[in-house]
């Protein structure tokens, strides 16, 4: 007997080609049968006429799994499932909550308050990654969980948070370190070479540490060494070299550029700002190859290497805003050390004024390892009012949430830098923020993201940052309904088969992960039931919090969560997905 029968389905398998009609039979975790299954016994049958089945969508840049210390994680995450997402890889952008060790656990203990706002001491309730995958799965999840083994972890553990490159003991600590992630099941090593500590490291200590993955065919994702238009080549030939000397996929994440254009910098930059504030002039007077035209340079320098042997794929999010924490935007010399240290040169004014020195004459200069050329100096390439608060820690200081920086230093009569600092200082770093060119997801600078969206070979991800606090990105609720509704459904870049295997199959292949992606007999029964002309969300930047129209229906491991407006966070259906599991659906 079946334990669900979803009655003549449109499947959507994703594949990639075009839906058929069938009946979809699910027995325990699995889908059982796709046929005609008239007259066969089940304890549940709905009909889905006029309605698509279709895989679940799978998310392979998240950071989901920074939440799993919150007790309440799964009604934390559960805009992730309500948008379609059954499967997300964590871990990403070097950052993890595991592995924790005793060498430098002060670094350690800052890197993760900082972006987490935990209580480290009271919330860390494991040392390995396979300590912290039991520790996920014995509180139950409520979708699917896989890991990278995350560089900047392991860096500090080795080096601390201290600039210079490794010596080769340290590499070799970090070796050891991502074989005992890649035996408890890790899929990869994932690197944040734009953020400190990682940008202290250099191509050899990544090849280094290649060489281990290849043992276990684990795969290399990056966030790379600088998303800067004059040096964005080399950070993705950096990554092409781990994977052509290893012979191991690599991965390029959240993929962007930024325009660098040395002293007419500032004058670029408003040149800019004033097209996205006017993007019907400039979208009748600006080619379209010239807006694709920095896009398609990429995926051309991506085939290059591809062509040279490199196993390298990408993903993109459908947005034009990013987010981090504040920290990531200042020099990386300023950085070193515990959190006291750190602060201490942000109180100290003329530390204060050495720092906004070299903010403002910054020039991102390969390889990005001195004292002003970093490749995430935001404020100098993107401008002042680039950044908007995402999440304070206090109360006091919550008002602030959403509110660029500019906007609160003429409030204050400050220097946009100087209310930065202060804010550090009053919420002990804990300040996560966005940044944007423009208004987020203006039309102008949107279009430039046209030719990632509609190539084949480019996943589409969230960059998800839940975590309970401050205010949500909107990717978090409608990442994907807004992939499908605006560029399927509305501006029709491509068409729905292509675009729903592009969510699906496209990860589940490349991050070899069994039995998922596709709506196959045998494989793992997590699909959506969905109406795909109506499937769209309505959140935006200023407006996030918004569940998306058009999903009726969201099934994890053969249970389900979502139900019309219900989501059933009791039943925890989610696995942890180690490496070497997840085979075998039970029946």
């Amino acid at each position: 007997m079946f334990d669900l029968i979803l009655e003549h389905a449109s499947v959507i398998d994703g594949s990639g080609s075009e839906p058929y009609t069938a009946d979809v039979g699910i027995k325990g975790e699995a889908i059982e049968k796709i046929g005609d299954l008239a007259g066969v016994e089940a304890a549940r049958r709905i009909d889905v006429t006029g309605r698509a089945v279709c895989p679940g969508f799978i998310d392979i840049h998240s950071h989901a799994d920074l939440a799993y210390f919150r007790r309440d994680h799964r009604e934390v995450l559960s805009p992730l499932v309500r948008q379609g997402i059954t499967t997300f890889v964590g871990g990403n952008c070097g950052m993890s909550l595991a592995p924790i060790t005793a060498e430098h656990n002060d670094g350690l203990r800052m890197y993760l308050e900082v972006f987490t706002q935990m209580d480290f001491e009271k919330d860390v309730r494991w040392s390995t990654m396979g300590q912290f995958m039991d520790h996920i799965e014995s509180d139950g999840v409520l979708l699917n969980t896989a890991l990278l083994a995350p560089h900047g972890m392991m860096r500090i553990s080795a080096c601390g948070l201290e600039t210079g490159l490794a010596s080769p003991g340290q590499v070799e600590m970090m070796s050891r370190s991502l074989a005992e992630s890649m035996e408890a099941g890790a899929l990869g090593l994932s690197t944040g070479l734009q953020y400190f500590p990682g940008n202290q490291s250099d191509t050899a200590e990544l090849v280094a540490l290649g060489r281990t993955l290849a043992k276990y065919d684990g795969i290399f994702t990056s966030h790379l060494r600088s998303y800067t238009q004059s040096t964005l080549d080399r950070a993705i030939d950096e990554v092409a070299e781990v994977s052509t000397k290893n012979s191991i996929r690599s991965q390029v994440s959240h993929i962007f550029s930024l325009p660098w254009l040395g002293p007419l910098q500032n004058q670029a930059l408003k040149v800019i700002k004033w097209l996205a504030g006017h993007p019907e002039f400039a979208h009748k007077t600006i080619p379209n190859f010239l807006m694709y035209g920095e896009m398609n340079r990429i995926l051309r320098h991506l085939d290059k290497k591809r062509a040279a042997g490199a196993r390298i794929s990408m993903d993109v999010m459908p947005t034009t805003a990013g987010f981090t924490h504040l920290l990531a935007f200042f020099p990386s010399w300023c950085l070193a050390g515990d959190r006291d240290s750190v602060l201490g040169r942000i109180t100290d004014p003329a530390t204060r004024r050495e720092i906004l020195h070299d903010i403002e004459s910054g020039k991102p200069t390969w390889p990005h390892r001195g004292r002003n050329d970093w490749s995430l100096n935001v404020m100098r390439q993107m401008g002042w009012d680039a950044v908007t608060v995402m999440a304070v820690h206090s109360e006091k200081n919550r008002p602030l949430e959403g509110r660029r920086f500019t906007e609160i230093a003429d409030e204050q009569g400050k220097h946009p830098f100087d209310v930065m600092c202060d804010l550090l200082i009053e919420e002990d770093g804990e300040v996560l923020v966005f940044e944007s060119m423009a208004e987020p997801d203006d039309y102008f600078t949107e279009k430039y993201t046209f030719p990632a969206l509609t190539d084949a070979r480019t996943m589409v991800t969230t960059d998800t940052i839940l975590m309970g606090i401050g205010k949500p990105s909107y990717l978090f609720y409608g990442c994907y309904p807004k992939f499908i509704g605006r560029y399927v459904n509305e501006k029709r870049l491509l068409d729905m088969p292509s675009a729903i295997a592009r969510c699906t199959s496209l990860p589940a292949e490349w991050f070899e992960i069994p039995k998922r992606g596709r709506v196959l007999e045998g494989f793992f029964a997590d699909l959506l039931v969905l109406r795909p002309e109506e499937f769209r969300t309505e959140a935006v930047f200023r407006d996030p919090e918004r569940h998306p129209e058009g999903l009726d229906m969201v099934i994890i491991n053969g249970k389900v969560v979502v139900e019309g407006d219900t989501v059933d966070l009791d039943s925890r259906p989610g696995k942890v997905l180690r490496r070497s599991n997840g085979t075998s659906p039970s029946r």
